[in-house]
C-alpha cells in the first residue's frame, strides 16, 4: 500500500482546490443569497449623493425608503442607502459591477432586512425573474437560470467525487 499521508494530503488538496474555484465565482462570497448594502464607514454625503443616483438616473424602485414605505427610517441613512443599493443591483442581474456606488456599496451574505422591510437577494433572480410579491410586479433580468446553482459548479463536485474515487482506488491497487 502507498503512503497514506500522500493519500490525505491528495485528498485535501483537491478539497481546496475545488472550494477555491466555487468562491471565484461568486465574488468571494460563499453560494446561496447575496445582498448589496452600504459600508459602515461610508461618508453620509457620499451615501446621500449615492442614493440619488441609484433612485434617479439608476432606475431602482426606492419607494420602500420613502414615507409611508415599509423601508424609511428618516435617521438611517445607512439603511435608505443599502435598500437602495441592492435594488438596483438585483434590477441589474446581481452582477458584482452593479455593487460599487463610488466605493460606499459592498456585497454580503447577511441579509440587511428587519421588521417589515424585507430586501430582496440574489435568489430573487431564479428563473430570470424578481418576485412580483417584492416588487409588485414581474421584471425580466438576466440569464434564465437559477445563478447560485449553475451546472459548471454541480460539475465540480462531481469532478471532485471522481477524482477522489480515482485516488482512492490508486492506492488500494
Amino acid at each position: 500500500m502507498r503512503n497514506p499521508t500522500l493519500v490525505i494530503f491528495a485528498l485535501l488538496l483537491t478539497l481546496v482546490l475545488t472550494g477555491a474555484k466555487h468562491t471565484e465565482r461568486n465574488g468571494g462570497v460563499a453560494a446561496g443569497d447575496i445582498w448589496c448594502v452600504a459600508k459602515n464607514n461610508a461618508d453620509d454625503t457620499a451615501l446621500q449623493s449615492a442614493i440619488d443616483w441609484a433612485c434617479g438616473p439608476g432606475g431602482a424602485d426606492c419607494r420602500p425608503i420613502q414615507l409611508g414605505g415599509s423601508c424609511y427610517d428618516p435617521g438611517d441613512i445607512q439603511s435608505h442607502a443599502s435598500y437602495a443599493f441592492n435594488d438596483y443591483f438585483i434590477r441589474n442581474g446581481g452582477a458584482e459591477s452593479a455593487c460599487d456606488f463610488s466605493g460606499t456599496a459592498a456585497l454580503t451574505s447577511l441579509n440587511p432586512g428587519h421588521g417589515s422591510c424585507q430586501f430582496p437577494s440574489s435568489s430573487s433572480l431564479k428563473s430570470g425573474n424578481v418576485s412580483s410579491a417584492v416588487y409588485g410586479s414581474t421584471v425580466g433580468l438576466g440569464p434564465s437560470a437559477d445563478l447560485n446553482s449553475s451546472p459548471s459548479i454541480c460539475l465540480d463536485y462531481i469532478w471532485f467525487f471522481m477524482g477522489t474515487v480515482y485516488v482512492i482506488l490508486a492506492n488500494l491497487l
